[in-house]
């Protein structure tokens, strides 16, 4: 049986032990939640009973860290685009027609099983189970960069700094018709939909559901019948580029769910087998969890929406 990494130090402040020990070892307040019910954790010469014990901040620390359990997830030896890799990261360009996680339906070929596979032996294991971090996900058929995670300290990181909205995400896209302003901001609450709830909808301001979002866009290249444009999202959420785009009449070419392709370029997406929504999320920028470095990476636009912008050039 493998041995445990011991984690140790000091405390430097006065509080909650679950709170300040999180601080202290770079590890989820729910990590340590549950390494202080394993029995894992020592402050001083005293096996810790209770997370929310008081601590005076000059106490040693020690934590057991028990070997990361196997994720009951198949790995598989499928082809990956890394764009930057360290001991606690990786930023990996996605193609279109892969799934992130696997979930009903989608339980082999995700980004995920390739993960498992391509990190073998490096990932130290998020929450006790050996497995990649994904602290954002894109959907399946959207291109591009994804940040993911390989340590609780990392995952943790970057968790924090999407959730205050530091992260930069731009995005490109192919909308229908020209946006009038060619620029500009879109800001509207979104959530699922009363009609149908595999779907989501701006709700109005007034409501209590959904989530406040903002997409700024701009315009890059007026096409035919189509717009090259660039969206900078100011929050993350569910569908948010193709859900703003469409609530203001201009629906994403390709887009199944949220958009219909206007009549008069139907024949050229049908000629070039275009079968998805004209979504790349092209650049990504964040700084690291670990070493504070400030990263900035870009992916240049797919083939499939290269050629669809050429053959709509005007």
């Amino acid at each position: 049986m493998a041995e445990p990494e011991i984690l140790s130090g000091t405390l430097s402040e006065a509080g909650r032990l679950d709170k300040v020990l999180a601080e202290a070892s770079g590890l989820s307040r729910e990590r340590v939640k549950t390494l202080i019910a394993q029995g894992a954790v020592t402050i001083g010469k005293t096996v810790a009973k209770s997370a929310s014990a008081k601590v005076r901040g000059e106490e040693n620390w020690r934590i057991a860290m028990p070997p990361p359990q196997p994720l009951d997830t198949p790995a598989q030896d499928i082809p990956l685009d890394i764009v930057f890799e360290d001991d606690d990261l990786l930023v990996v360009n996605k193609p279109a027609g892969m799934v992130v996680h696997p979930a009903a339906g989608n339980l082999k070929g995700t980004l995920v099983n390739a993960l498992l596979h391509h990190c073998r032996g490096k990932l130290s294991g998020i929450n006790g189970v050996e497995r990649p971090g994904i602290v954002h996900r894109i959907d399946k058929d959207t291109s591009g960069l994804l940040v993911v995670a390989k340590s609780d300290a990392a995952h943790e990181g970057l968790a924090k700094q999407f959730a205050d909205h530091s992260i930069t995400r731009r995005y490109l896209a192919v909308c229908a018709g020209h946006p009038n302003p060619l620029s500009g901001t879109i800001s509207g609450r979104i959530g699922r939909s009363d009609k149908d709830r595999k779907k989501m909808t701006v709700l109005p301001d007034t409501s209590s559901r959904g989530k406040h979002a903002v997409t700024h866009f701009e315009t890059l290249e007026l096409l035919d019948g189509a717009t090259l444009i660039e969206c900078r999202l100011e929050t993350g959420r569910t569908h948010q580029v193709r859900v703003h785009c469409a609530s203001i009449g201009h629906a994403l070419l390709g887009d199944p769910v949220y958009g219909r392709t206007p009549k008069a370029l139907r024949p050229l997406l049908e000629r070039l087998d275009f079968r998805r929504q004209a979504l790349h999320a092209a650049r990504l920028g964040f700084r690291h969890p670990i070493t504070g470095e400030i990263l900035d990476f870009c992916a240049e636009l797919p083939a499939d929406m290269r050629e669809l912008i050429d053959e709509t050039a005007r």
